[in-house]
């Protein structure tokens, strides 16, 4: 790791140390009539709730450091003794994506890799994906593009029928609206000289960053999604491989049963049956898939409130996994993670906030209130300042932590409780699919 990055790292160290003391002097110094029960009530949950976020950051950050460092060691390794790289499949699932899956094959066929094959499997399209597919088939150069069609049944059965008609020992999974940088296969495939890695995850990027939501949107990608991977790799346990980029060593996914359909996120389903079954799975950097997000915040919300079911749906098929902490404590780990930021934080900030609003409301406490908001803020700045030069990222992307921490985490909170909520309850879910745009619209991951 660069000396930036070091320094990035020791200054949020310092910041939440030194703002956390600074802010429990001031409160405890105050002329606050401490003798109230409840004010000692409200100030053991803000001294509760702090070091929560604390440990969450300082945990995260400390271990995707410890990924950067092994990481950087793993690819000088790999430049001096580069290896034979093997033959890959790419599966393209597709429904109704006519309009962007031009654009998708366009980026497959520019992959600085050797040896390859693309099989688009059509799920039952009535938008003319079929024919533009179709348009693709044959040999370009030394890739050959196979066309199979399917009637509608879901992604998960199309990435299976993708397998069944693949050939090749190890499998990249991608959405058909997305697009990847040339260098991501050959960066992702250096992993499986490893033979315990079983599947390792690519870095998406928000690609159609032009208005205010949408670039929120980039910086949850790089710090509330890409961190969390860097933190999960060190321990060889990514939780959810993402669908815009995640590559898959062939005898892994048989060894599990490949793809279900009992939940509505397949990605952290299959994910989580890997490393349950003892595969390493890992985080690439500069395995980089640009995706499209939703411009709209209902689209927003619905799409996270699918995921948050989704991801509820497959932790609890394996709820045992939350029992066992050890031997395999890397397992547990990631398990925990998942299930923490999935449901545990979300019911945190929602519960915080309207703890903390009530107690503005009712009580004196104005300025231990304006205070809170100023250290998290603060914390949140110098997060992002760290993940956006980790990843080398526009660093405007650090002036949307404002907004980021104002308004964004709550509301996408709020859909996840609800999410959770009736899941647990079992209700019934519908969601439609987003309406595509041949560029930067709207489209769901």
């Amino acid at each position: 790791m660069d000396r930036r990055r070091l320094f990035a790292s020791l200054a949020v160290i310092v910041m939440v140390v030194g703002a956390s003391a600074v802010f429990f002097w001031w409160v405890f110094s105050a002329d606050l009539a401490l003798e109230t029960v409840l004010l000692r009530v409200v100030l053991t949950a803000f001294l509760v709730f702090l070091i929560i976020v604390i440990f969450r950051h300082f945990s995260l950050l400390w271990l995707a450091y410890l990924q950067q460092v092994g990481e950087t060691v793993r690819s000088r390794d790999e430049r001096a003794r580069p290896g034979e790289l093997p033959p890959v499949s790419i599966l393209v699932p597709a429904y109704n994506e006519a309009k962007v899956l031009d654009r998708a094959l366009q980026s497959l066929l520019r992959l600085d890799y050797p040896g390859y094959e693309i099989v688009v499997v059509d799920d039952g399209s009535g938008d003319g994906t079929l024919e533009v597919a179709r348009r693709w088939e044959g040999d370009h150069g030394d890739v050959r593009v196979r066309v199979v069609t399917k009637a509608n049944g879901g992604k998960w059965t199309a990435l299976n029928l993708g397998i069944e008609a693949s050939r090749h020992p190890f499998l990249l999974c991608m959405d058909a609206d997305s697009r990847l940088e040339p260098g991501s296969l050959r960066a992702a495939m250096t992993h499986f000289r490893d033979p315990d890695v079983g599947a390792v995850a690519g870095n998406v990027k928000i690609e159609n960053r032009d208005r205010p939501l949408t670039w929120l949107q980039a910086l949850e990608y790089v710090e509330g999604l890409n961190l969390p991977r860097r933190a999960q790799s060190f321990l060889a346990a990514v939780n959810i491989v993402p669908g815009p980029m995640g590559v898959f060593r062939r005898s892994a996914v048989e060894s599990v049963g490949r793809y279900e359909g009992d939940t509505f996120a397949e990605d952290a389903d299959l994910s989580l049956k890997l490393i349950s079954a003892g595969w390493k799975v890992v985080y690439e950097e500069e395995a980089v898939a640009w995706t499209q997000a939703p411009r709209g915040m209902l689209d927003l919300l619905q799409q996270r409130y699918r995921w948050t079911r989704g991801i509820l749906q497959a932790v609890r098929k394996r709820k045992e996994l939350f029992l066992t902490p050890f031997p395999d404590f890397p397992l547990w780990m990631s398990a925990f993670q998942l299930g923490f930021e999935g449901f545990v934080w979300p019911a945190l900030n929602v519960y915080a906030h309207l703890f903390f609003a009530l107690v503005l409301l009712f009580y004196e406490a104005g300025p231990v209130i304006l205070f809170w908001w100023i250290l998290m803020l603060a914390m949140d700045v110098v997060v992002a300042l760290v993940t956006v030069s980790m990843e080398e990222e526009d660093l405007r992307l650090v002036l949307a932590a404002l907004p980021y921490r104002l308004f964004y985490l709550l509301w996408l909170d709020v859909a996840k409780v609800f999410a959770t909520v009736e899941e647990l309850l079992n209700l019934e879910m519908r969601w439609d699919k987003l309406q595509r745009m041949a560029t930067g619209g709207e489209v769901e991951s």
